[in-house]
C-alpha cells in the first residue's frame, strides 16, 4: 500500500514539518519514515486490537495499521500519536512553541502597532487561514453514499466488561439551533445497533449545549460523524477553546491552510471534505437509552447511566476509506500525548487573565483533570488562591479536582520537586482551600454522585524561597510493617511525606496510622489500596488521585469551629484506598494476553 524510504532520507524527513490532506497522507508518511506497523494478519475488534494497541503504548512503538480486521472489510488505523515524536509531526510543530508564540502574540497584538504586525507578520497571515472553502461537489468523504451500517466498521470492544462496541475517535460535530455556532467534540458512541449510536455528551460540553438548546425548542438536533480527517483536525475535537472558536476553524490555523468543508447529506451541517467516513443523523427529544459501561481514561469502567442517542440516517465514505479508533484505559494510554499537547499549546494562555501563573501541568498519571499543579508569581498575600479561584472558573479547568500552587522557580511537571514543597511549605491552618458539592467530571465517582463532588487547593508557596536540600532527602525510617501488621508496603517520599500500602478495611487502618507514633513525624499520610505499585511514580499519581474526594476523605489530626469558620491543623491524612462503591479497575482478561502472547511474532 505505501512505499518505503530509503534510510538516509529518514532523518530528513522526521525533522521536516509536514501539513498532512488527510488521515492517509499521514498514514503514508509514517510508513516512509518506518513510524507505521502494518498488521495483515487477522485481528479481532473485540479485545485483541486494545491489546495490541496497549503493548505498543507501552513499548513506545509505531503506528499501527490493521488490514484484516475480523468482521469488516475496512481496515483500521490506530496509535496514530502515540509518541511525542509522532505528536509533533502530526501538527507540523512543536507545541511548547506554538503554545510560547500564542502567548507572545496575544500580549504585543493589543494595542496593534505597525511594528508588531511586522514581527508578527507570519503569524498574522496564518491566522487568516482561520477559515474554510465551500466544496459543493467531488467530496472524497462523499464518493460513496449509502450502503454501509454500522455493523460494516470495525467498531471496537476495548475492555471485558465495556457495555458493547464504542467508536473512539468519531469528532461528532453539531450547531446550536439558535445561532447556528458549530461545535466538534471527540465523544465515545456505543453501537446499540446498526443504525443507532449512543452520544455520550458529558453536561459541561459544547455538544450537550446544543442538545439542550433543542430540547426548549422543540426540535430534535442534527448530527454529523466525522471518523478520519487529517491529524490537527482530529487534536482540535480535544483541543479546550473557549466555547465560541469553532474547532474545525481552529484545525486550519494549526495546519495553516484553509480547511475545504461540504454540506452534510442529511442536514445543513457542514463537515470536513478530506474525512474518511461520516455518520450522518438526528437526536430525538427527551428519549436516552442505558449507556455503558465502559473502560475510560480514569483507568476505570465508567458505569451504566441514561444518554441520549442518535438515530442514523446515512453514512458516506470515502472510495477506499480507513477507520480510525483509539484505545483508553488506565495510564499510561495514547491520550496522554494529546493531553500534554493540548496543555503545551493552551497553559501558556492562561497568563493573559492570570498573569501570576509562570506555568501548569495537568499530571495525564492522575486523568488530567484529578491534578493540576500551578507555578506562581505571587505578588500578593495569597495570590495563588485567587489563581485557583480562576482554574476552577475557567471552561474545562474547572473540572479539576485538586489543584496545588508552587513558587515561579519549581518544575510544576516534577512530582518529586512538586511534593518537597507540600511537604514542606504547606500548612493546613492556613493553605487549605477546600470547596464542597461543586461540578465535577462525569467520569469521577469518588464522591459517590455523578457530575458533583469537591475540590481541594494546596496552596504551597510558603515564603516563595527555594527549599534547602534537607527538603527532598528520603529518611531512613523504621520499618513500618513491622509495627503494623496490616501495610503491606510503604515509600517515603521526603520528611514530610510517606505513602502507605494496606491490605484490610480502611476504616480500621486510618484510626491505627493516624494514632502511630512511628509515622507521626510525617505532615501528609496518603494511605493507598493493595492493587497500587507505588514504587511507579505513574501508578502512585493515579491510585492516590483518582481515589480520593477531598470532602469526605481528608483526614486531620485537629479541626476546630468557630461561628462560619473551620479551622484545619496539623497532620493530613489522605485515604486514597479503593471503596466499596467504585466501578471496576480496566484490566485485560488473561485468555486475551496469552492469545496476544502467541500471535506476537505474527502481526
Amino acid at each position: 500500500m505505501f512505499t518505503p524510504t530509503r534510510d538516509g532520507e529518514l532523518k530528513r524527513l522526521r525533522m521536516s514539518k509536514k501539513n498532512f490532506d488527510d488521515l492517509q497522507s499521514y498514514l503514508k508518511f509514517l510508513d516512509r519514515i518506518g513510524d507505521l506497523k502494518i498488521v495483515d494478519s487477522e485481528v479481532d475488534p473485540e479485545l485483541e486490537i486494545t491489546e495490541i494497541c496497549s503493548r505498543t503504548i507501552e513499548e513506545n512503538g509505531p503506528a499501527l495499521l490493521f488490514k484484516n480486521v475480523k468482521g469488516s472489510k475496512y481496515p483500521l488505523a490506530a496509535n496514530l500519536f502515540g509518541t511525542k515524536e509522532r505528536m509533533d509531526l502530526s501538527l507540523g510543530c512543536d507545541p511548547k512553541q506554538l503554545g510560547q508564540e500564542l502567548l507572545n502574540f496575544a500580549q504585543k497584538a493589543v494595542p496593534p502597532k505597525f511594528s508588531t504586525l511586522m514581527e508578527f507578520f507570519p503569524f498574522i497571515k496564518r491566522g487568516l487561514n482561520f477559515s474554510s472553502k465551500k466544496i459543493s461537489y467531488n467530496a472524497d468523504c462523499q464518493q460513496v453514499q449509502g450502503g454501509d451500517s454500522l455493523d460494516t466498521l470495525p467498531i471496537l470492544k476495548c475492555w471485558p466488561e465495556d457495555g458493547g462496541r464504542f467508536i473512539t475517535m468519531g469528532l461528532t460535530i453539531t450547531e446550536s439551533p439558535i445561532n447556528k455556532k458549530r461545535n466538534m467534540g471527540m465523544y465515545r458512541l456505543q453501537k446499540f445497533n446498526d443504525k443507532t449510536l449512543g452520544m455520550h455528551w458529558h453536561p459541561h460540553k459544547g455538544g450537550a449545549a446544543h442538545y439542550h438548546e433543542s430540547l426548549s425548542l422543540g426540535s430534535s438536533l442534527p448530527v454529523s460523524i466525522v471518523l478520519g480527517g487529517d491529524p490537527a483536525l482530529i487534536f482540535s475535537s480535544i483541543a479546550p477553546l473557549p466555547e465560541n472558536i469553532d474547532e474545525v476553524l481552529f484545525s486550519a490555523f494549526l495546519k495553516n491552510r484553509k480547511i475545504n468543508l461540504v454540506k452534510s447529506k442529511f442536514s445543513e451541517i457542514m463537515v470536513p471534505a478530506n474525512a474518511e467516513f461520516i455518520i450522518e443523523g438526528k437526536v430525538p427529544l427527551n428519549k436516552t437509552k442505558l449507556e455503558g459501561p465502559f473502560g475510560d481514561h480514569f483507568g476505570y469502567y465508567s458505569m451504566e447511566s441514561q444518554f441520549p442517542y442518535l438515530e442514523i440516517e446515512t453514512i458516506t465514505r470515502k472510495n477506499n476509506p480507513i477507520f480510525p479508533a483509539t484505545v483508553v484505559g488506565r495510564p499510561p494510554k495514547e491520550d496522554m500525548y494529546l493531553g500534554m499537547a493540548a496543555t503545551d499549546i493552551f497553559g501558556p494562555l492562561i497568563s493573559l487573565v492570570n498573569p501570576e501563573v509562570e506555568d501548569l501541568w495537568a499530571y495525564y498519571e492522575a486523568g488530567f483533570h484529578n491534578l493540576l499543579v500551578l507555578s506562581i508569581d505571587e505578588r500578593y498575600p495569597k495570590n495563588a488562591v485567587k489563581a485557583m479561584m480562576s482554574i476552577w472558573g475557567t471552561g474545562q479547568l474547572s473540572l479539576t479536582k485538586c489543584i496545588i500552587t508552587v513558587p515561579k522557580f519549581v518544575n510544576s511537571r516534577d512530582i518529586i520537586e512538586v511534593f518537597a514543597y507540600l511537604g514542606e511549605n504547606f500548612d493546613p491552618q492556613k493553605d487549605l482551600t477546600l470547596i464542597q458539592t461543586t461540578p465535577l467530571d462525569t467520569l469521577d465517582f469518588t464522591s459517590g454522585k455523578m457530575n458533583v463532588g469537591s475540590k481541594v487547593g494546596f496552596n504551597c508557596i510558603g515564603e516563595g524561597k527555594e527549599l534547602s536540600a534537607d527538603a527532598f532527602k528520603v529518611p531512613k525510617i523504621d520499618d513500618p510493617r513491622k509495627k503494623i501488621n496490616f501495610i503491606s508496603d510503604y515509600r517515603v517520599m521526603n520528611k514530610n511525606i510517606i505513602i502507605i500500602k494496606i491490605n484490610i478495611n480502611k476504616n480500621k487502618a486510618i484510626s491505627e496510622i493516624k494514632n502511630n507514633n512511628l509515622l507521626k513525624e510525617f505532615k501528609f499520610i496518603f494511605i493507598v489500596s493493595d492493587d497500587v505499585e507505588i514504587s511507579s511514580d505513574v501508578e502512585l499519581l493515579w491510585g492516590i488521585f483518582t481515589r480520593f474526594d477531598p470532602s469526605i476523605d481528608m483526614y486531620f489530626k485537629d479541626i476546630a469551629v468557630e461561628r462560619s469558620s473551620v479551622t484545619f491543623k496539623g497532620q493530613v491524612v489522605i485515604d486514597a484506598t479503593f471503596k466499596d462503591w467504585y466501578p471496576n479497575v480496566i484490566e485485560m482478561n488473561e485468555d486475551v494476553k496469552k492469545m496476544v502472547n502467541k500471535k506476537w511474532k505474527s502481526y
